[in-house]
């Protein structure tokens, strides 16, 4: 399996932009060139206070609220007692209404839930739930990618008139060389990272280094800009990300399919240089195995 190669990478920052300049060698090791300018704002301005996410942090939000959340809407027949401070924050519930006080129970885990739900959307993380049903949080892939494809737009003039024609596999065998040729970094493990090491699309390109979970977003980012309808999945294996696009598939090509669709998986993450359809022997054993997870990316209907 050949090597991606980055030929060369340098930006150049102006008063608005930073142009981006790329040399690599692609999938057939010929040099490929590609150069684009992202305006400052979207570069620095977007995700900025994203960060690695702090369960304690996530704890004392979620108390506040409820705290807050009672104090000014009290439970009608129950009183309720807040004991303990900071991280240590529990609740006394007491009535002489045994129905009342089942319902307050279950309202106030649903606010709990609730309120949890709201600090990860606030601070772009989500819950899933793994092949082997274990809980973890991570960031919301999928929204990064639907939130950053806009100012990629920019590329799919430049990458439509390098490959000649809106060939889907051509369009992304071009993307999977560029993206794949970019510095690997390390993956965190997924469940217990909590974010450490992600790196949002545009600073992947500012860095000019990501981990495959990383890469696999600015992949899907790039070809929703370049193939605005393409029904898409993120995939999910033990320390490994993958794309899923829905294409035909040509060959033997390993597909996985989902609600009715098949989907043809690529390696965007390198070093190894992989077209479409191409998987290491350990993405294949997992696959073939279902220790996978998937998120749908697909299209604003509106699009």
């Amino acid at each position: 399996m050949t090597s991606a190669k980055q030929l060369d990478f340098n930006k150049t920052t102006t008063d608005e932009h930073v142009q981006f300049n790329y040399q690599w060698l692609d999938q057939a090791q010929q040099p490929q060139a590609l150069s684009f300018s992202i305006n400052k704002i979207s570069l620095f301005d977007r995700f900025r206070n994203f960060k690695s996410y702090k369960a304690n942090h996530a704890r004392k939000y979620v108390d506040q609220q409820m705290r807050k959340q009672l104090t000014q809407h009290p439970i009608t027949d129950v009183k309720v007692t807040f004991l303990g401070r900071g991280n240590n924050l529990q609740m006394e519930l007491k009535s002489e209404n045994k129905t009342a006080l089942d319902q307050a129970y279950l309202s106030i885990a649903q606010l709990e839930k609730d309120f949890m739900n709201e600090h990860l959307t606030r601070n772009y993380y989500t819950q899933f739930v793994a092949y082997d049903n274990s809980v973890a949080i991570k960031p919301d892939h999928v929204r990064f990618a639907q939130e950053s494809f806009n100012d990629l737009s920019v590329l799919k003039s430049l990458i439509l008139e390098r490959v000649g024609e809106e060939n889907v596999r051509k369009v992304s065998n071009y993307v999977l060389g560029f993206i794949q040729s970019i510095p690997y970094a390390t993956l965190e493990s997924r469940v217990t990272s909590t974010g450490a090491g992600f790196n949002p699309p545009l600073q992947i390109l500012w860095q000019n280094q990501g981990d495959c979970d990383s890469k696999v977003t600015l992949t899907a980012a790039i070809f929703r800009a370049l193939m605005p309808r393409m029904k898409m999945m993120l995939v999910f294996i033990d320390n490994h990300a993958l794309l899923a696009i829905n294409i035909p598939s040509e060959g033997d090509e390993l597909t996985i399919t989902i609600d009715g669709l098949d989907y043809i998986l690529a390696e965007p993450t390198g070093p190894a240089m992989m077209r479409i359809g191409e998987l290491s022997a350990s993405a294949e054993f997992a696959i073939r195995n279902g220790r996978y997870y998937a998120e749908a990316f697909f299209a604003d209907p509106s699009t």
